[in-house]
């Protein structure tokens, strides 16, 4: 079996995962610019998305596909999400047929309203995919510190090898059947931390902020269920522990973009302010849109759609959050 990872992606979090693997493994990673490959190759240093880290010498950075066409145990794909249905379309000649797929992609389609694995699984028949998720900031792991992450599968011997391959004696990995729920868990948790920098923006302080997870963590679960995942999920590395890592770090872009947002730079000007992507943009209209299939309220997911792309104030937002009718918090 080749010792060769593929991971399609360079931005933080590829870059990140090839620096990990690069330790006990070659690594091809790829981009689709070849200039940022050339340069990424003579500097070893991803200076965009990863400033500071240095390229081991087993991490060879290419933008040709057909470098990918070569022995490879398996392919990580770490792309942003609203581009993962084209890249992987234009990547499948080059892909070996049967070949192990990974996503560490966190979204949902807009329009198809499917998960990361389920795009992937549509434009690459044929290969096995697994789900990674969990409490991940890339700057954090790829400067050395710990770390926990999950992999679900239904084929748990998959699940069980790529664990085994990316587990170090830094960064700590699970498995789990339940990719529906792990793969929603990585999604939505995104949208709630949107939420929770707009708090933060308007300086509504901790007790606000830990109201905003926690009923996000409950909207999140709740739709996880409707759609068939298994509860215990959304209490684990998937769940609340990544949405805990997203919502109060100020290396989440996600949480970074909601405090932009709410302190008067609307979206997409905000975007520009961030070193990669607020994956939680590109999935709020998903994420409602699946919700809706499933006749499940999610008040928080509604308002931080309509600050974003209707312009709502802010303010406004909470106010319509903090009126609605009182409920049980167990309903």
């Amino acid at each position: 079996m080749s010792e060769t990872i593929g991971v399609i992606g360079a931005g933080a979090w590829g870059t990140t995962l090839a620096v990990l693997l690069a330790e006990t493994k070659q690594v091809t990673l790829w981009t689709h610019r070849a200039d940022v490959a050339e340069r990424m190759s003579r500097e070893r240093v991803n200076e965009r998305y990863l400033p500071g880290v240095r390229l081991p010498g087993s991490v060879s950075v290419v933008a040709d596909p057909s470098a990918l066409a070569a022995d490879h145990r398996f392919y990580i794909v770490a792309v942003p999400s609203e581009h993962v249905r084209a890249t992987a379309r234009s990547l499948a000649s080059a892909l070996p047929a049967g070949a192990p797929i990974l996503s560490v992609v966190k979204g949902i389609e807009d329009g198809s309203r499917l998960r990361m694995s389920e795009v992937l699984g549509e434009e690459l028949p044929g290969r096995p995919v697994a789900a990674l998720s969990g409490p991940n900031l890339a700057r954090e792991i790829a400067a050395g510190k710990p770390a926990g992450s999950v992999i679900a599968s239904a084929d748990g011997d998959l699940a069980t090898e790529l664990a085994s391959t990316l587990s170090s004696e830094r960064f700590r990995v699970y498995t789990n059947p339940d990719i529906i729920g792990v793969e929603l868990c990585g999604a939505l948790k995104n949208v709630v931390a949107l939420a929770a920098g707009m708090v933060d923006g308007l300086r509504f302080g901790d007790s606000g902020k830990a109201a905003i997870i926690t009923r996000g963590l409950a909207e999140m679960s709740r739709l996880g269920v409707a759609a068939g995942a298994n509860p215990l999920t959304f209490a684990g590395l998937a769940g609340v522990g990544d949405l805990i890592a997203t919502c109060m770090s100020p290396l989440s872009r996600n949480r970074r973009a909601g405090e932009l947002i709410a302190s008067g730079v609307a979206w997409p000007e905000a975007g520009e302010h961030l070193t990669g992507v607020a994956e939680g943009v590109a999935t709020v209209a998903g994420a409602l849109g699946l919700a809706a299939v499933h006749r499940i309220e999610m008040p928080i997911a509604e308002q931080v759609r309509a600050v974003v792309f209707d312009h709502r104030p802010p303010l406004e937002a909470v106010a319509e959050l903090m009126a609605r009718a009182p409920k049980g918090e167990l309903g």
